[in-house]
């Protein structure tokens, strides 16, 4: 009630004992409390706080386009471009991958996200034993750079930016994808995108990591001074928040976790004498889009305002292009039910509402049957059309931070920023995110958490509908379905690709060893594993060389 003298307060009172009261002595409320998904107690009424008055709103919230950026990260927001409409697919072979891709494209779709399967996730080629199995199933299975050229068969990568959800072996994939292009003439300075490259949050979230933590980091460094000198249309990483968040973490500790991994990265870059300004323009955010709307609009703000404060601060970044937190939204795959699957479209629907109304930069909604099967190509399109209602007919749009100035919503994004930053302190009194990690501080603080909700979800305190809720009898739905065969196929492409590949390839041998000579220098090693695809090597087979000098690391189990 700042700026309102006493005036607000004494009329507030009267409201409470001469209104409200006696009203609910007739009707009493529904519950004796409310909480948020993250367990916030709501309150009832929410009036004009911290930022009624001018300097505050000034300090707090600005413009858009300028520091702090919590009402956007450019002037003019939706007005002026609409957010990339980015479906995440891949599934079974390249070729199979290739045709969804550009059926999506034809139906509007401005954006390419990459799902890779699991052997590809950690660096296994599609014939080692431990990928017997996996092959192709839940994403695109890629050994080779012949791979990848089928996957993006027809495809304008000097027009489409491609967003690759890989994280260990993220410089490999990369280097596959800038090979490609330029084996079609088209300069790496003009491909735009994305790798995901977060390795912190496997350790924390996730668990498909493959080397150590400490080597893990200096790969990552590595690809900040890389991609910042020849890819500049090209984001380094996407720090994710979102596995963080499906592994059961609340929106504060989404946004505490995130950044405090943003900052590990950052120093660590630092310390290897990258200057700030070089490389976080190209850092991007993956969050989440959760079911509580108003929550995690206030918690897109909260991040945005935080980050901004942190890259200049902290970090002592002086390029305001630094400080803006562009962020990916995905619809939370987590909140997906088994149960009467056609209600995900709903939930669908209104957590991409919730990063709309956030300021997202690029958007994946989640197939209504992801809970059961990959999605189909009716699911697909649904989901497609349903960022395509939001842009053109909810007017959601036409202003920018259309539920900036709310009471609650100001709040809120105030409540989680303020929880978000005593996260990032705990990480900083651990030692940092590294050592946090290794004592177990974040994966122990998101298990307490899942475990709270799914608690009240099986007391029925928290209900979710079709589950614990308004239950029928399930109807039947047809789900997509792939041939075995897959994994064979291309297992026996592998093969083939390795028999014939000195006819189109030559100095493997000598790139492999200069790799594994890059990887104790702890430099050069970007430029090294791009000799090796040129060179015809697999993926299996970089990660090798790598794997020679760092190891391959084993989960320490935590009690």
């Amino acid at each position: 009630m700042a700026g309102q003298g006493g005036k607000l307060a004494e009329r507030f009172r009267r409201w409470v004992s001469e209104v409200l009261i006696p009203f609910m002595e007739a009707y009493p409320e529904r519950e004796k409390s409310f909480e948020s998904t993250s367990g916030f107690t709501i309150e009832r009424l929410y009036l004009p706080g911290a930022v009624a008055r001018e300097e505050d709103y000034l300090e707090k919230l600005g413009f858009p386009g300028e520091y702090p950026y919590t009402r956007g990260v450019t002037p003019t927001m939706y007005r002026g471009k609409l957010w990339t409409m980015r479906q995440y697919a891949g599934f079974g072979t390249a070729e199979e991958t290739n045709r969804r891709y550009h059926y999506l494209l034809e139906r509007g779709q401005t954006g390419l996200s990459v799902a890779f399967d699991l052997p590809t996730q950690m660096g296994y080629d599609s014939d080692h034993p431990r990928a017997r199995g996996e092959v192709g199933k839940v994403g695109v299975a890629i050994d080779t750079v012949e791979d990848m050229e089928r996957l993006f068969e027809g495809i304008p990568l000097d027009r489409v930016t491609t967003s690759m959800t890989i994280n260990a072996p993220a410089t490999v994939l990369l280097a596959m994808y800038v090979a490609v292009a330029e084996g079609r003439g088209i300069e790496r300075r003009k491909l735009g995108g994305t790798i995901q490259n977060d390795i912190l949050k496997e350790y924390i979230a996730r668990g498909t990591y493959i080397f150590p933590p400490e080597p893990s980091m200096k790969l990552t460094v590595d690809s900040f001074r890389f991609i910042s000198r020849e890819l500049p249309r090209w984001n380094s990483i996407s720090v994710s928040g979102y596995h963080i968040r499906e592994a059961g973490a609340t929106a504060a500790q989404e946004i505490g976790f995130t950044l405090a991994n943003a900052i590990c990265y950052c120093e660590a870059a630092i310390r290897e004498g990258l200057e700030i300004d070089r490389f976080a323009p190209r850092i991007s955010f993956f969050f989440n889009a959760h079911n509580n709307l108003l929550e995690e609009v206030a918690k897109f703000r909260a991040a945005r305002r935080l980050w901004a404060k942190i890259a200049r601060h902290r970090l002592g970044a002086k390029d305001p292009r630094s400080w803006r937190l562009r962020f990916h939204a995905q619809t939370a795959g987590s909140m997906l039910t088994a149960q009467q699957p056609l209600n995900n479209i709903v939930r669908v629907t209104v957590q991409a509402l919730a990063a709309v109304l956030g300021g997202t930069q690029s958007l994946h909604t989640n197939s209504y049957d992801e809970a059961l099967a990959l999605p189909s190509e009716l699911a697909a399109r649904i989901a497609l059309r349903t960022q395509q209602i939001l842009a053109h007919e909810s007017g959601v749009d036409e202003t920018i931070d259309p539920l900036g100035g709310s009471y609650y919503i100001e709040e809120l994004t105030d409540r989680l920023e303020a929880e978000a930053e005593a996260i990032i302190r705990q990480v900083d009194e651990l030692g940092g995110m590294l050592r946090a990690i290794e004592l177990g501080f974040p994966q122990r603080e998101i298990q307490r958490e899942a475990y709270r909700f799914q608690k009240e979800v099986e007391e029925g305190r928290r209900k979710i509908v079709g589950v614990n809720a308004y239950q029928e009898e399930e109807e039947e739905l047809q789900i997509e379905t792939f041939e075995p065969k897959g994994e064979e196929e291309q297992i026996q492409r592998l093969a083939q690709f390795r028999r014939n590949r000195s006819e189109r390839y030559s100095g493997l041998r000598e790139a492999l060893d200069e790799l594994s000579r890059a990887t104790e220098r702890g430099a050069g090693i970007c430029e090294a594993i791009l000799s090796c695809v040129k060179s015809g090597a697999t993926e299996g087979e970089i990660i090798a060389a790598m794997e020679k000098v760092w190891g391959r690391y084993r989960e320490q189990v935590l009690v």
